[in-house]
C-alpha cells in the first residue's frame, strides 16, 4: 500500500491541482455536467469531492468512478483498509497536515479526500418507474440541509426512494452536502425538475400522492393522514423561512402539518422532512419499509 501512495512537497504541484482551494466555483457545478470536447478541456468540469472515511466508502461502492485521492500521511494506517479498496488504477497522494491544509485552503480534520467523476443526472421518467417514495425539494439553497435529507430518505425509506429537486435546490454533490448526508447523496438516485412546479401533476399522473408539509391551520395533523390504497407517496418540502410556494402548494394533492407547541416557529426542513417520512412511510403499511 504505501509504494503505491505519492508524497507532495509542494502545494503548487500540478498532480494535485484538483484538491487546491476548496471554496472554488466549480465545486457548485450544475446538476448535469456538459460533457462535450470544450468542458472536456477544463479538467475540473464534472467532478465532485468526497470528503473523510464514510464518505470515500461510499463512492468506491458507488456507480461514480474515482479520480485520485488526497490523504494526510497521519492518517495513512488508520486508513489503510480503506485505501487498499481504491482501484488500483487510481493515484493516491499524501502530504504532511500543514501541507494538506495549504493545498485545500481549510482546516481539514478527516484527513482525507477523494476527487470522483459526475454522472449525468437521473431523469424525472426514471425514478417515476423506479422510487415507490420520493422527496421532493423546492428551493432548498442550504447545503447541510440537503444533505441531511439525503440521510434520512436513506434511513427511513431505504430501497426505492428518490429525491427530485427544483432547479434553484443546491447540488448534492457538493463537498458539504455529500459530507453532511454521510454519503448517501452517492446511493440515492436524484433527478430535477425543470418544469416546476406544474411537473409535480406528472407525479400525480403516475400514481402518487403529492403530499405538501405546510404548517398552515388548513393543513390535515399529520398523524390523522392515511394513503390511499395503490398510492405512491412524494412528500413535498420548501425551504426554511419562505416555505412551499403558492404555486407548489396548488399543485400538491394534500396538505399536512405537524402539531407543534404554541409560540413556536417552523420545525428546521430536514427534521420536518425526517419526521413526515417517519410518520407516513413506516406507519402506514403500503409506503412502509420492505427492505429490512
Amino acid at each position: 500500500m504505501i509504494d503505491r501512495i505519492t508524497q507532495i512537497h509542494d502545494a503548487n504541484d500540478p498532480r494535485i491541482r484538483v484538491f487546491c482551494s476548496q471554496r472554488d466555483a466549480w465545486l457548485r457545478a450544475a446538476h448535469n455536467p456538459d460533457v462535450s470536447s470544450e468542458a472536456d478541456e477544463d479538467q475540473h468540469q464534472g467532478l465532485f469531492m468526497g470528503e473523510g472515511s464514510l464518505v470515500v466508502e461510499h463512492l468506491i461502492e458507488s456507480p461514480y468512478s474515482i479520480e485520485s485521492v488526497l490523504v494526510g500521511t497521519n492518517r495513512i494506517g488508520a486508513l489503510g483498509g480503506l485505501l487498499g479498496r481504491v482501484p488500483g488504477s487510481v493515484p493516491i497522494y499524501c502530504a504532511d497536515q500543514p501541507m494538506l491544509e495549504s493545498i485545500v485552503g481549510f482546516p481539514m480534520h478527516r484527513g482525507l479526500l477523494a476527487c470522483g467523476r459526475r454522472l449525468p443526472t437521473d431523469s424525472l421518467d426514471a425514478l417515476i418507474v423506479s422510487c415507490r417514495v420520493l422527496v421532493v425539494l423546492e428551493d432548498l439553497a442550504n447545503h447541510d440541509n440537503i444533505g441531511s435529507v439525503f440521510r434520512s430518505a436513506a434511513c427511513l425509506v431505504g430501497e426505492g426512494v428518490g429525491v427530485v429537486l427544483s432547479p434553484r435546490c443546491c447540488d448534492p454533490l457538493y463537498r458539504k452536502a455529500l459530507r453532511v448526508s454521510m454519503g448517501h447523496a452517492l446511493r440515492i438516485p436524484f433527478a430535477v425538475m425543470d418544469d416546476w412546479p406544474g411537473g409535480l401533476r406528472r407525479l400525480s399522473a403516475a400514481g402518487f400522492r403529492v403530499v405538501a408539509m405546510s404548517p398552515g391551520q388548513e393543513s390535515e395533523d399529520i398523524c390523522d393522514y392515511r394513503g390511499q390504497p395503490g398510492e405512491r407517496l412524494a412528500l413535498l418540502l420548501g425551504a426554511e423561512g419562505p416555505g412551499l410556494s403558492t404555486d407548489a402548494l396548488a399543485n400538491a394533492d394534500k396538505r399536512v402539518r405537524i402539531e407543534q407547541a404554541r409560540n413556536t416557529d417552523s420545525l428546521n426542513i430536514s427534521v420536518a422532512c425526517a419526521v413526515g417520512l417517519h410518520r407516513l412511510v413506516q406507519a402506514d403499511p403500503q409506503w412502509g419499509c420492505d427492505d429490512r
